[in-house]
């Protein structure tokens, strides 16, 4: 499993160059894509200035970068419903841009579309770390799509996401005091791989 960032200092964009971690990108997050990165595109839909058209622009600036694992659809936090709609209206568009189109599992959630590429687990966490949400990894998992989770910023989620199969996870435990974060989380991802899935 790898963890994306954002290159918060220049420490952490080293780590993203030589892949020990990843980049998060996203439409407001003001960075360029780190050379040699292994990447997913958020839609930063979280954010309450979501705009649309900046939200193409990322997409369209990015179009041909390599190893991108998934481009995130828009959403709506906490509604599979509205977020189902979002999916019919834009997972084309992603896919004709050449990324791999992800799903966002939000609270309710049945079903992953036919048509998705990946799988981000977002929603609240009583949703994320719900009977629910893991049996959808486990669907995407058995179709082989990648599988990403939201907000995972401590130890436990750590050790919660590896136990699931999560291929990738991403949170802002490093956009706070990066250099001294990030030995932390280093060893929290180590120790999730390395011993298993104690919670």
């Amino acid at each position: 499993m790898i963890y994306l960032a954002t290159p918060s200092s220049d420490l952490i964009k080293l780590k993203i160059q030589d892949r020990t971690i990843g980049q998060l990108v996203t439409p407001n997050s003001g960075n360029k894509l780190v050379e040699g990165a292994i990447w997913g595109l958020d839609n930063g839909c979280y954010s309450a200035n979501w705009s649309q058209e900046k939200w193409l622009r990322t997409l369209e600036r990015y179009t041909g970068e390599q190893d991108c694992r998934f481009a995130v659809v828009p959403d709506v936090v906490g509604d599979s419903v509205a977020t189902d709609l979002l999916w019919d209206e834009w997972a084309s568009i992603v896919k004709q841009l050449g990324f791999a189109a992800a799903y966002v599992t939000q609270n309710g959630c049945e079903e992953i579309p036919l048509n998705a590429d990946a799988l981000f687990t977002g929603g609240d966490d009583a949703w994320k770390l719900g009977t629910k949400a893991q049996e959808l990894v486990l669907e995407a998992k058995r179709r082989g799509i990648w599988c990403h989770m939201g907000r995972v910023n401590s130890r436990k989620r750590v050790r919660y996401a590896t136990s699931c199969g999560y291929d990738s996870v991403d949170g802002t435990y490093l956009a706070f005091a990066p250099n001294q974060n990030l030995p932390k989380l280093l060893s929290w991802m180590r120790e999730a791989t390395t011993q298993g899935v104690l919670i």
